[in-house]
């Protein structure tokens, strides 16, 4: 008897669904909608295509959720056991995957790739194969599957073997690792990454610099193996401007803002004060601590910004669940912390620093903002570097990493800065707030215009035609 196939033309495949549930005390379950480019992404096909996004239950809450066969109409959660997730995701994905593409390792040190690694990565094959499957299972003839990121790089692979009638495509959401830095995994595994995304008939990138990397991680560590019948493409998503200044003037933000000028105040003289603002999750990678000492230097240097500027620092708690990150988290608050201590007078707080997640207040600063700071160690793209012209109020200057995917489109109109030189980058803040406001609104309209050149909505259906143009056969 011939294997039934599912009914939906198009899948979407993520660790992260654009629904999650939490559990009261009483048991009952609530859901919250998420966001991001996938969610505007996948709308822009429309409720009546026949989507399906596949993700995996986070919590208590989803696995509640998905025991009770509750759910929303186009997502299947995936119900994994949890310790199989758990070594899946933090164990190979955050803690190894990631840790390489960002280049994060304290390598006199780690990574050790030992028997309790090699248990994690038969979990993560493991946590692989459940997607595939799931995968085969929903997915029409011929398909179209748009699979995420470094959670799942074995499932184009893993799917091909089980569906070969299906078009696959993979896209990698973080950079993509240089073949000497890449080749600390071990061998096998290695290969087995690159391997699963070649399944794919189509593998997709933020920017050419990764894409190229990728191709060249192929080529080392492959050979002769190395199968180039997979289609290389390049989307970089851009900033959703519609939502983005519709959101940034509601009446929250308006309070924000009220509330932000308050803490921020003016100068001795009676002017506004001058602002830095960065907004980050307090991720290893975007480099949250040199952004703080560069700021202290740049109060040691120049004297004259002293009761004049503030920086306004968003870092928001990350990965908490990781030794590694509460470590960083409170090193962050450490810094800011002295900084105020050796800095602060009557009037005036040097560093003004939120870690409670508030995306309104984000907006607000985002607004408010004379000098934006986007210093990432790497990084895949960096929405903020995009979306902060986008809503600014009088025009930002944008401090921006050579090391964010971000500069390839926007670093013509920023100040450029390696993440690593402090000194540096204290001088360009310096820079960036005496650029005189007819400049630093020019810029900004620059900015803004490349930084929404490939709205979510517009990046997912460019890879969706693209896939499907593709042909399938990996």
């Amino acid at each position: 008897m011939a294997p039934t196939h599912g009914t939906h033309p198009v899948l979407v495949a993520s660790n992260r669904g654009p629904v999650s549930y939490t559990k009261d005390e009483s048991g009952e379950l609530t859901a919250k909608r998420g966001g991001g480019g996938l969610v505007s992404g996948l709308s822009a096909i429309g409720p009546d295509a026949g989507a399906l996004w596949v993700c995996s239950a986070l919590g208590d809450g989803d696995r509640e959720a998905v025991r009770r066969g509750v759910g929303e109409d186009g997502v299947r959660m995936l119900d994994i056991d949890a310790d199989t997730h758990a070594a899946a995701y933090n164990g190979i994905a955050n803690s190894a995957l990631w840790f390489v593409h960002h280049m994060l390792y304290q390598t006199p040190l780690e990574p050790v790739f030992d028997a309790d690694f090699r248990r994690q990565w038969a979990a993560y094959e493991t946590y692989n194969q459940a997607f595939a499957e799931a995968l085969a299972e929903e997915a029409a003839d011929g398909a179209a599957v748009l699979v995420q990121d470094y959670h799942l790089t074995l499932v184009p692979r893993m799917l091909r073997e089980l569906r070969p009638d299906l078009r696959i495509g993979h896209f990698s959401h973080t950079p993509w690792a240089p073949p000497d830095y890449f080749r600390l995994l071990p061998d096998d595994i290695a290969a087995k990454v690159l391997d699963g995304i070649l399944g794919a008939d189509r593998a997709a990138f933020l920017t050419r610099r990764w894409a190229d990397a990728f191709t060249e991680c192929c080529r080392a560590v492959l050979g002769d193996d190395f199968d180039q019948d997979t289609q290389i493409g390049v989307h970089g998503l851009g900033a959703d401007a519609d939502f983005l200044r519709e959101r940034s003037h509601r009446a929250d933000v308006d309070e924000r803002m009220a509330a932000l000028r308050e803490q921020i105040g003016s100068a001795p003289d009676g002017s506004p004060r001058k602002t830095v603002v960065r907004v980050d999750r307090t991720e290893l990678s975007k480099n949250i601590v040199r952004g703080l000492l560069a700021y202290r230097q740049l109060l040691d240097d120049r004297p004259e910004w002293r009761e004049r500027v503030v920086h306004v620092a968003f870092a928001y708690p990350s990965r908490q669940d990781l030794a590694v990150y509460r470590d960083y988290t409170a090193e962050v608050q450490r810094v800011a912390d002295e900084i105020n201590s050796v800095y602060r007078t009557d009037g005036w707080t040097p560093v003004v620093l939120h870690v409670k997640d508030d995306f309104a207040r984000s907006l607000a600063a985002y607004r408010l903002a004379d000098v934006a700071l986007v210093n990432p160690i790497r990084d895949g793209m960096n929405l903020v570097a995009k979306e902060v012209p986008v809503v600014s109020d009088d025009g930002c200057v944008l401090v921006l990493s050579r090391e964010a995917g971000a500069y390839e489109e926007l670093g013509e109109d920023a100040v450029v800065v390696n993440p690593y030189d402090v000194s540096a980058t204290a001088e360009a803040l310096h820079e960036a707030l005496t650029v005189p406001l007819a400049e630093r609104a020019e810029r900004t309209k620059r900015l803004a215009v490349a930084a929404t050149a490939l709205p979510p909505a517009q990046w997912f259906l460019d890879q969706l035609h693209a896939l499907r143009s593709a042909g399938a056969g990996g």
